[in-house]
């Protein structure tokens, strides 16, 4: 299996696999599939990596800009992250998260946030931070992981295809 970067014949294959990852989730909205091309078409798709075996694309990971208190500070939102169903546990996602992190830090980006589960995201350094909002979420499940200086404080919001129905 390779880490790549997504090329143009992706975008079917990327859309099947994050189907088929969140179709059994009970906190998937349903959306993340649209989402992900929204974020293409936006040009808000900052970086598209895919897990690749044998010509098939197996998991893919998205980041995008977010705004910190309204100001875009060079600070990334981490989702979604897919894995196809029948490779889950095998550490596809991880090597995806794991590639991704140290590609925005070499690029000079700031910092990180998820919105997931504390237990999976805190195993890449992710933690609540007080300082760092998200309308909506459980404080828990909104994790910050800082490259570079002080974290930031304020409210975060993601690109606009995150909020589209």
């Amino acid at each position: 299996m390779k880490i790549r970067l997504e090329q143009t014949g992706d975008p079917a294959q990327i859309r099947a696999v994050t189907t088929a990852a969140f179709a059994e989730t009970e906190h998937a909205s349903g959306t993340e599939a649209q989402i992900i091309e929204g974020l293409r078409q936006s040009g808000d798709l900052q970086l598209s990596l895919v897990a690749e075996d044998d010509g098939a694309i197996l998991g893919h990971v998205a980041f995008s800009p977010v705004k910190i208190a309204g100001e875009e500070c060079g600070w990334v939102g981490l989702g979604p992250v897919s894995v196809q169903p029948d490779h889950q546990g095998r550490g596809i996602g991880r090597a995806l998260i794991d590639a991704g992190l140290k590609r925005l830090r070499e690029a000079g980006a700031a910092g990180c946030v998820v919105l997931g589960d504390p237990r999976y995201y805190g195993r890449f350094g992710f933690a609540c931070s007080p300082g760092l909002r998200f309308t909506g979420a459980p404080p828990e499940y909104f994790m910050a992981l800082g490259f570079a200086g002080d974290l930031p404080s304020g409210e975060v919001s993601y690109a606009a295809p995150f909020y589209a129905q």
